[in-house]
């Protein structure tokens, strides 16, 4: 926390000033003194366009009033915020009460005792009611509309102070002589408080203030100490309530003359004077602390002696009585926040909760998540992530620190055992410090790491990611940290008091002015070096080189921590102190890509520094957030946290640092060729990506390239080269314009050189379908169909994205989308339209699940099912559509039917002489229907028998109802022989055409076995060809003879038959060379050796393989050179 005096207004007569009080809501401040001074003055409020740039509050008046009516000294002034009033009280016991009226103060009401002077005066929390005390020990409470509601004289007691407590149930009483009395509401004496703080104190003493929080704006955290008693030796205590036995005590060292919490009870600002070491004459000081006793910082004040101090209503002023003079003091609080890429995270507490309200707000999409985080200490972020700091809960010490990313979501939470009052953060480390140790926490591994990098880092992993090092020792680097928190508890005499870090190093600063320098991610002590101040605020420029240090009270010093110097004594030293010094700095950020730049914020200034010169000041008030491409992010967290539950993009401003302005303002106005010179001289990858976007804009292809290749910029190299290849000027205009994202200019560019197809294509890239289809429609020649319906498409996603269904459904009709459609109407409880759809889809649409009505209607025992379908079923033969009535059968699960008629179709085609692969392909299918038949029938059984009895007992069950079903269709049982006769006759003509006569003869004579199936003339005529080419005559004969007596052919045909059997037998007699083996064919019938489906040839050996579906075999040596079997085409398992 900082804090710096902005401005000083005198009292006319140089009339002494008594008091001063600051209205928190409406902002007047009244100020009471000698001879019956009474002032109330009101400080210019901000314009909305000085807030948005982040200007300093304006320090003019707009209100300057003399208030006439008291005649001696106005010693107490206190506001009534809720009902805009202000009661002033004087030396002669004169109270009265102001009001406001056309923007002028007037009398409203006066009382005078006449007896004894006012001492005290304080409203209650809803200003409903007012409690004064006069020095004689008489207390009367009034209403806010002048009515006494009580009043008591306490005998014997002289008061000083009153204060109401947040109920209005209590009141404090302080005495002349020290002592706090608590009475009850309507002045009954309860009992005294106990002062802890007065222990050992000798001597006469009075109260300076008693100040009691009310909890208007949220606590810090819950049970958080409120009640702050101060006396005018320093001592001081501040008491979570009345009766708190265990009190935070302060010794401010100082003479106090008055205190007051800020806004929100986070600070108690203590005003008062001490003596000078060197000098005789007082120094007037105002300390600052938490509510938990921690010393904030002491701001020094001119004069001779502080009468009196108060809060501005947003605790970013204090005003300050001193001698005839009012002195204004800026305070820049210590908010808790960062900035993590685009987001800035910041906590603020909120009356109705006792968590802290922590919002990360994502600037660049302005939508902000919130998140509630109990006892926190600290937000700290770097990269894409946030450490929380937190404690682990009232009862118990432990902490955490809680990694986040940058929408809040909590990652990965470290309980720790050390308070983690200081903590840094680099892309890979987590560094919390006590006032004695440090722990580190390596929460992830850098990327673009080499092999033997990210093995020490993995060996490290596993040796512990975690470490704590005490602020004496001297790790050497060499992994020696444990995690042992015993060294934490180990005290030293040289507290830390800040700490920084970047990738290699991690500095420690500690309350001497000694800085300790360790490296990363192995953490060893490699420097000590020795300031003359005590940092508070630490930080490392990007390369680690340098070191800015801002102290305690503001003075900002820079530190050199690699130069090698020449001390007084003739040694060499490492480390240089620098020669810049600022004072009054609140906030400092290095650049993140030039070591040698930084901005600062200085009063209500920010300064930006190249090589330790500075720019012309910018007037702003805001937090850097961020500082790189040469500018500055800056957030302005104080208008922020007026209204934190609705944060505005217009509270963040960027500012761009001077050589980026010159470069802009040279390329508008003197020219491309210069402001290249310019930035040549002063090179840096924003300055030449600025250059190579006008001379894109100019179309300056040479220079574009140029500054692109100085920037790195593969994208825009490879854009330029593109650009380069097109011929039309309008064409490049217009890619260009695409480039620096102006659409319209693009897309209206397009359209006038009558392109728009490039135009469609440019908002097809950007995802604008809208725009698209309002494209396709505009042309006059034919729109693509396809796109159409992809646009209209796109826009009902759109639209059923945001359940605005009834819009989709427009989008989808035309995009014929009717899955989509189907989702819509179910949305709208549209069930007409989902009957329509369902009436209007194509036979077997995806949408028309068969299997599942078939299961429901059976789930729900409809019994009408089967009849249904076989009406639906001979409609559909009516009309033909066989293979329909087919498919509706086999999606219904009706296996058997669909076989029957797929059978009847397998016939059809034979008898009409079909090509005989489409007739097996037929018999195929219908076997396989069959086949599936046969596994339902076993699951159904299976299901019925679980749990009864085994598996061989469902088994039988199954093959039991088969044999029954079966003996109604004989067909069910040789389900494979049409598919068998027909692969035959096509495996035996194949092997003949290919020269394998004798192998076409086995197979041949196989099919006499089919004469049912395959008419017999196709079957002895191939025969007897087979045999012929084999020289198996006597087969031949056979054939001959079988053929010459068939009953279907005419006498003719018969005649020709016999005729070729004289040509053929004349030459060659009627015997077979190879007898046994064709006999054994010839025989057929039972106890026959089953066939190889490959070959044709019988299997004789007892290893073969068999097909799972169809159950055929193949010989072990031929399946090799098959993917699928030969005869069902099912794959080779």
């Amino acid at each position: 926390m900082f804090f710096y005096l902005t401005k000083k207004i005198s009292i006319p007569n140089n009339v002494k000033l008594k008091c001063v009080s600051w209205n928190k809501e409406q902002g007047f401040i009244a100020c009471g003194g000698e001879d019956g001074l009474l002032k109330v003055l009101k400080l210019e409020t901000q314009t909305d366009d000085a807030k948005l740039r982040g200007l300093a509050p304006p320090s003019k008046l707009s209100m300057n009033q003399n208030l006439e009516g008291h005649s001696g000294s106005v010693q107490v002034v206190t506001w009534n915020e809720q009902y805009q009033k202000l009661t002033t009280s004087d030396e002669n016991g004169l109270i009265i009460v102001w009001m406001l009226y056309k923007g002028s103060w007037f009398e409203e009401m006066i009382n005078n005792r006449n007896k004894s002077v006012v001492r005290s005066m304080s409203w209650n929390a809803d200003g409903q009611k007012i409690c004064i005390v006069y020095e004689d020990g008489a207390v009367i409470v009034g209403s806010v509309d002048g009515n006494r509601i009580w009043g008591k004289d306490l005998k014997g007691k002289q008061l000083s102070h009153v204060t109401w407590s947040a109920d209005s149930k209590v009141l404090l009483f302080g005495m002349a002589n020290g002592e706090i009395h608590i009475y009850d509401n309507q002045g009954n004496f309860i009992m005294k408080m106990k002062l802890s703080c007065l222990v050992n104190v000798t001597g006469a003493i009075s109260i300076a203030g008693i100040h009691w929080y009310h909890g208007t704006e949220g606590y810090v955290e819950p049970d958080c100490p409120c009640l702050a008693v101060c006396f005018d030796n320093g001592r001081c205590q501040i008491m979570r309530h009345e009766n708190d036995q265990n009190p935070v005590l302060i010794d401010t060292g100082m003479y106090v003359v008055g205190i007051q919490w800020n806004h929100m009870g986070s600070v108690l600002a203590v005003a008062g004077f001490q003596k000078a070491a060197t000098q005789d004459k007082d120094v007037n000081i105002v300390q600052f602390y938490t509510p938990f006793g921690e010393h904030l910082g002491t701001l020094k004040v001119p004069g001779k002696e502080i009468s009196a101090l108060s809060w501005e209503g947003g605790g970013l002023k204090i005003a300050l009585a001193v001698d005839s003079f009012i002195y204004f003091a800026n305070i820049r609080p210590n908010y808790k926040w960062g900035y993590c890429s685009n987001t800035v995270v910041y906590a603020y507490t909120r009356p109705d909760r006792p968590e802290h309200c922590v919002v990360f707000w994502d600037t660049k999409h302005n939508e902000k998540h919130v998140k509630y985080v109990k006892g926190l200490i600290s937000i700290t972020t770097c990269g894409d992530f946030c450490i929380l700091a937190t404690k682990a809960d009232e009862n118990h010490p432990q902490f955490v620190l809680v990694l986040c990313n940058s929408i809040g979501t909590a990652l990965d939470p470290k309980y720790i055992d050390i308070v983690p009052l200081f903590v840094a953060m680099t892309k890979t480390h987590v560094i919390a410090a006590s006032k004695e140790a440090f722990y580190t926490w390596q929460y992830r591994v850098a990327k673009k790491l080499t092999a033997l990098e990210i093995n020490q880092i993995t060996r490290s992993q596993k040796e512990g990611r975690e470490r704590i090092y005490h602020v004496d020792d001297t790790p050497s680097g060499s992994m020696d940290g444990v995690l042992d928190y015993s060294k934490a508890i180990q005290g030293t005499r040289d507290p830390i008091c800040a700490i920084t870090a970047s990738d290699k190093i991690l500095i420690v600063g500690r309350e001497s002015g000694t800085i300790q320098r360790y490296s990363l991610p192995n953490v060893g002590l490699i420097q000590k070096y020795s300031l003359n101040c005590r940092g508070y605020q630490l930080s490392l420029n990007c390369n680690s080189s340098r070191l800015a240090v801002i102290d305690i009270s503001g003075v900002l010093t820079f530190f050199d921590l690699d130069a090698r110097v020449m001390d007084s004594t003739g040694q060499q030293v490492v480390g240089e102190l620098l020669k810049l010094e600022r004072r009054d700095v609140w906030d400092m950020k290095w650049a993140k890509d030039n070591p040698d730049l930084f901005a600062m914020m200085e009063k209500t200034r920010m300064y930006v520094f190249r090589n330790l010169d500075p720019e012309e000041p910018i007037q702003t008030s805001g937090y850097i957030c961020n500082f790189e491409d040469l500018e500055i992010k800056s957030v302005l967290l104080d208008e922020i946290l007026k209204d934190p539950e609705h944060p505005n993009k217009d509270y963040l401003i960027n500012f761009e640092i001077r050589s980026l302005r010159d470069s802009r303002a040279l390329i508008e106005k003197v020219g491309i060729k210069d402001a290249s010179q310019f930035i040549e001289d002063n090179p840096h990858p924003r300055l030449w990506r600025l250059l190579a976007e006008a001379a894109l804009q100019k179309l300056d292809l040479y220079t574009a390239e140029q500054a692109f290749v100085r920037c790195k910029d593969y994208q825009g190299i490879k854009f330029v080269k593109r650009l380069g290849k097109l011929q039309s000027e309008s064409m490049k205009q217009a890619e260009v314009a695409g480039y620096f994202g102006r659409f319209e200019e693009a897309e209206r560019t397009y359209l006038e050189m009558d392109r728009r197809d490039l135009a469609i294509g440019l908002r097809l890239k950007l995802g604008d379908w809208f725009r698209v289809l309002q494209l396709l429609k505009s042309g006059s020649g034919d729109a693509d169909d396809s796109l159409m319906e992809q646009a209209n498409n796109a826009i009902g996603d759109y639209f059923a994205d945001r359940q605005k269904w009834s819009n989709a459904v427009q989008y989808y009709v035309q995009g014929r989308n009717q899955e989509r459609l189907a989702e819509c109407y179910y949305m709208l409880e549209d069930y007409e339209g989902l009957e329509n759809l369902a009436i209007s889809l194509p036979e077997n649409h995806k949408l028309l699940p068969w299997n599942k009505a078939v299961e429901l209607a059976q789930n729900h025992s409809m019994k009408e099912i089967g009849s249904l379908l076989a009406r639906y079923a001979s409609h559909l033969l009516e009309k033909n559509k066989t293979f329909d009535a087919i498919e509706l059968y086999r999606k219904a699960n009706y296996f058997l039917d669909a076989a029957k008629l797929m059978f009847k179709v397998a016939d059809e085609e034979a008898k009409k002489g079909s090509k005989p692969l489409r007739v097996k392909k037929l018999y195929v299918m219908s076997a396989l229907l069959i086949e599936q038949r046969h596994e339902q029938v076993k699951n159904a059984q299976r299901g019925k028998v679980k749990g009864k009895s085994s598996e061989a007992t469902s088994a039988l069950a199954g093959l039991l109802e088969e044999e029954v079903l079966s003996t109604t269709d004989r067909f069910t049982d040789n389900a494979w022989r049409g598919a068998e006769a027909y692969h035959f006759f096509m495996l035996a003509q194949r092997q003949l055409y290919e020269g394998y006569v004798d192998a076409a003869l086995k197979t041949a004579l196989h099919l006499k076995d089919y004469e049912d199936i395959i008419p017999p003339v196709e079957i002895y005529s191939l025969l007897a060809l087979c045999a012929c080419a084999s020289r198996a005559f006597g087969t031949c004969s056979k054939a001959f003879i079988k053929l010459e007596s068939l009953e279907t052919l005419s006498s003719e045909q018969k005649q020709q038959y016999e005729d070729l059997a004289l040509e053929i037998f004349t030459k060659h007699a009627p015997k077979d060379n190879r007898k046994p083996e064709l006999d054994s064919l010839m025989e057929g019938g039972e106890g026959k050796l089953p066939t190889c489906v490959a070959t044709g040839s019988p299997i004789t050996e007892d290893q073969f393989w068999m097909c799972s579906v169809c159950k055929h075999g193949v010989l072990a040596q031929e399946i090799s050179h098959y993917s699928f079997c030969p005869l069902c085409h099912s794959p080779v398992g």
